[in-house]
This record gives C-alpha cells, sequence and structure tokens, in this order.
C-alpha cells in the first residue's frame, strides 16, 4: 500500500533540530535531473543526522551522479537493478519498501512523479514506491513549463490526495538558463520535511485546538487600513506542530501569505472582530485555544465608505481609534485550555505576569515585539501558571512552535494524571 502527507522542550541545543532522525531507516529516491547532485548533500545531511541511509538510483540518475558518490557517503550499497539476485540479507524491493521507515524522492523529475501517481512499476523505484507502506515525501525538479503541465499538475495533485508530502520547487535560474519556477528545494527544506515526518506523534491524539495567526487589519476605508507587521509565521508553525503531535487543529488566519499546514481545518478572517467571532464558535467544544495573532488593539471609530481624499496643504485628517475586544480574556470556557502571547517593547517578563493572571491563561510566551513581530525568529520566554519561568535562546519559530507545544503535551499529561 502506497501511503503518500503534505505542506515547520525545552532548551535546545543546535543539534537537536534533527535529532529524530537518530536511527530512523531512510530511503532516498534519486533519479535523472541536473539536480541529482544536490540529492548527494541531502544524503550528507541525513547521516549527519543520524539516520541508515540507504540510496536507490534510477538509470537515468547515474547519467548525472556517479552511484560511488552516494555509496561513499551512506557506507551502504547503491540499489540500481530491479533484478538483482537475492539473498540472506537483500530481498530486492520487498524488503527495501519493508524496511524503510520514509521514502524521500529527491530530485523527483516529472517521469518519475507520473509513474508514482499511476502506480507503474518498470524500474526499482517504482516497485518500492508501490511496496512501501512508509510515508513519501517528494521534491520536483524540472523546467517551469513541465512543472506547471496538466499533466504533471494532475499527478501531484494525485499524489497529494493520496497523503504524499510535495517539497514545493523554487523559483530561480533553471538548467535550460532561463529563470522560473522548477528549481528543487533546498536539501535543508528536504531534510525539514522528512524531519516533520519522522518527528509525529500520538500525545495530542484526541484534543482540538484552536490557533490564532497573523495580523488582522482594521480598515479606514475600502482601500487603507490600520495593520501590523505580522507574517503569521508563529501560529502557522504552531499549527504544523500540534498536528505533528496527532492533534485535531482549527486555525483561524488572517491576512498572511503562508501555505497552511496539511491538515488544518481553515477559517479566513480579517478584523478584530470577526477574529473574535470565529475564536467564540470554534472554542466552543476545544481543548485548547493558542492565541498566536496580532489582534489589532485599537479600530477606527468610524470606517469612511469612500477612498480617504490627501487632505489640502496643512490641514490635518484627525483619526479617532476604539479599542477592539480582548479576545483571551472574554473567551471563558469551563474545559478550554489558554495559551496567549506577549509581544512586549518593554518591562517583558512583568507585562507577561500581569496578562498571564488577568486573562486565565495556564501558558504564556513573552518576546520582544521589535526583533520577533515579522521575522523567522524569536527570542522567547516562557511562562506558566504554575510559576515557571523558562527563558529560550533565540531560535526559529518552527522550534519555539515545538517546545511551546511540548508544554502543553506535558501539561495535560499533568493533568490527566491528577484525575487518574
Amino acid at each position: 500500500m502506497l501511503m503518500i502527507g503534505k505542506t515547520r522542550y525545552a532548551q535546545q541545543a543546535p543539534g537537536a533540530l534533527m535529532s529524530n532522525l537518530d536511527g530512523r531507516s531512510i530511503l532516498l529516491g534519486v533519479t535523472g535531473g541536473i539536480a541529482a547532485y544536490k540529492a548527494a548533500t541531502i544524503a550528507s545531511l541525513f547521516v549527519q543526522a543520524g539516520a541508515e541511509v540507504e540510496v536507490v538510483m534510477t538509470g537515468a540518475a547515474q547519467r548525472f551522479i556517479h552511484p560511488l558518490t552516494f555509496s561513499a557517503i551512506t557506507h551502504t550499497p547503491v540499489h540500481t537493478d530491479p533484478f538483482e539476485a537475492w539473498h540472506d540479507d537483500f530481498t530486492g524491493h520487498v524488503g527495501l519498501a519493508q524496511k524503510t521507515e520514509l521514502l524521500v524522492v529527491a530530485p523527483a523529475t516529472a517521469a518519475t512523479i507520473a509513474r508514482i501517481s499511476l502506480g507503474l512499476a518498470d524500474d526499482l523505484l517504482g516497485l518500492i514506491a508501490l511496496s512501501t507502506a512508509a510515508p513519501v515525501v517528494i521534491a520536483p525538479a524540472m523546467e517551469e513549463r513541465m512543472l506547471h503541465h496538466p499533466s504533471t499538475a494532475a499527478h501531484l495533485a494525485t499524489l497529494s490526495e493520496r497523503g504524499v508530502t510535495i517539497v514545493d520547487p523554487t523559483y530561480g535560474r533553471l538548467a535550460s538558463g532561463d529563470f522560473g519556477e522548477g528549481r528543487m528545494a533546498s536539501p535543508d527544506s528536504v531534510l525539514a520535511a522528512a524531519r516533520d515526518i519522522l518527528g509525529r506523534t500520538t500525545r495530542l491524539i484526541g484534543k482540538r485546538i484552536v490557533i490564532t495567526a497573523g495580523g488582522t487589519r482594521e480598515p479606514l476605508d475600502p482601500v487603507r487600513y490600520i495593520g501590523n507587521r505580522s507574517s503569521g509565521a508563529m501560529g502557522y508553525a504552531l499549527a504544523a506542530a500540534a498536528i505533528a503531535a496527532g492533534a485535531d487543529v482549527t486555525l483561524i488566519t488572517a491576512e498572511t501569505s503562508l501555505r497552511p499546514p496539511r491538515g488544518a481545518k481553515l477559517i479566513h478572517v480579517g478584523t478584530a472582530a470577526e477574529m473574535h467571532h470565529a475564536v467564540d464558535e470554534a472554542t466552543v467544544d476545544a481543548d485548547a485555544l493558542i492565541m498566536a495573532a496580532a489582534v489589532a488593539d485599537f479600530r477606527p471609530e468610524t470606517e469612511s465608505a469612500q477612498k480617504i481624499k490627501k487632505a489640502a496643504a496643512r490641514q490635518r485628517h484627525v483619526l479617532r481609534l476604539v479599542p477592539t475586544a480582548d479576545i483571551l480574556a472574554s473567551i471563558d470556557r469551563p474545559q478550554l485550555v489558554k495559551i496567549g502571547f506577549a509581544a512586549e517593547t518593554e518591562n517583558h517578563i512583568e507585562n507577561a505576569k500581569q496578562k498571564l493572571a488577568a486573562k486565565g491563561l495556564e501558558i504564556i510566551v513573552a518576546n520582544d515585539a521589535v526583533s520577533t513581530i515579522g521575522a523567522p525568529t524569536s527570542t522567547a520566554t516562557i511562562l506558566t501558571a504554575e510559576g515557571e519561568v523558562i527563558p529560550l535562546p533565540v531560535m526559529d519559530k518552527e522550534i519555539l512552535a515545538k517546545t511551546i507545544v511540548q508544554k502543553i503535551v506535558d501539561m495535560f499529561d499533568r493533568k490527566k494524571s491528577d484525575i487518574e
């Protein structure tokens, strides 16, 4: 059966990012594209992360890069022949498919994507894809017109529907010399996808978690609004981390350019009032609310029906603001665990403690608003209702999200233990 998932603790050392690959069995399929040279880096990253890596190469791949490269990196034989004789330690595609915990195809050419989508078994990689029950990751790489051809788009859609994790190609210079979409994703991105899949747990199975993300927009007129620099990255990372832990996630998102994590139920909102209504409805039967959105504290008292014209010289336009509702403070459900954020510019810890108590939160994450909002990293301190104050180093928001979700897991475990 082919199972194909689509698309980022306490203080962690740098190497902890890849610790969940230690001892895991990964099968890397390399196909015939110019990006095959990047597969050597992917294999190396997997090995450095502690994974047990074996490589399968198509005939076309061997015209771009020699199998010896991969055997030198992985210290294992490279598999190329579907008719290789079986022996005590090798049972062909059957054994390879059963042994692996993750099949990664990088680069994945248009031909290979079609073969896997159609279930063709005319080479060793196709045989393994049909035989494995492991999750599958593919990193497409091809010219832009091939990528956007209806056939390729249909095959990718089919694979995505079956649960394949697709690491999207990027825009850049292609082998033809043209610029466009089709460059294989970076080796680090492929590594991150593998890490996320193999890091999934069942710790939050059965838990319904509502997460908010992005910055609300409060309209002044039909074309202008009051907003903030929030990218939504923290909320989206939290949603991905909670899904990876087995939770049923509802992601209430303001405007953002980010791709939502696979498996989240999406609710799109624009203003603080719309977010308030969506949160109120979504938390009726939820177990936890993580309020990561940057909700506007104020909105214009009135919204002009027409575009406000630029005032004449030396004239001033007076803008009157009124406060928006405090969503976290207003949501009061006995079963709901509430987690908030305190993006501050001064007195971070003291202000966070006050919000923790005033809003009835279990956990609050204090960070610096100037350096965190809109940035890929965060310097945060986690505070809990039990009095813990846990300072964290600068880290990617994906890692901070996993740290926060781990604290939530621990909290639910303690509550369950207290009940029992």
